[in-house]
């Protein structure tokens, strides 16, 4: 096997392979924008997610200037193909985000599909939806030796100062 510098260049592919080609790869982005706005919370594959995650926050950047902003409406109604979700961008989700500078997205990874193409899947959503989270909610073991540690350690310092005072 020789190897060559085409394995190593990119010559100038940015983007995912997402389509048939560039207006299908923006119809499949938008089709799967305007969902993740309507149910904001959505099960595709890793590599979709992963595209579709930067113009979901990027969407709401510009939601948050207002529905007054020319560039704000001129985004929302072109990514958005059902124009009855342009107001609920506006009036629920950038409220939402309005103290947020970034990170208004989480993805979490799912098992591979079984069917004949194994991709890779994940779930793309907003945070603060109303939807009961994906992982548990981790809880403080009490029993556990580092907690253990130091708690005996908070309880030693605490008695160091009492005694100093």
């Amino acid at each position: 096997m020789r190897l060559t510098l085409q394995l190593l260049i990119s010559h100038g592919r940015v983007a995912r392979r997402i389509g048939l080609g560039p207006e299908s790869r923006i119809n499949i982005l938008r089709n799967i924008l305007t969902g993740l706005v309507r149910h904001e919370r959505i099960e595709t594959t890793t590599g979709r997610a992963d595209e579709v995650r930067f113009y979901a926050e990027k969407l709401i950047d510009y939601a948050k200037k207002g529905d007054t902003d020319e560039k704000a409406m001129k985004m929302a109604s072109f990514w958005l193909t059902e124009k009855d979700l342009v107001p609920k961008l506006f009036k629920v989700l950038a409220p939402r985000f309005e103290t947020q500078s970034k990170d208004y997205t989480r993805m979490a990874r799912l098992p591979a599909r079984m069917n004949l193409d194994r991709a890779k899947m994940a779930v793309l959503e907003y945070k603060g939806n109303p939807y009961p989270p994906l992982s548990p909610i981790r809880k403080e073991n009490e029993l556990t030796l580092i907690n253990q540690l130091l708690k005996a350690y908070r309880e030693e310092r605490s008695q160091l100062f009492a005694a100093k005072a």
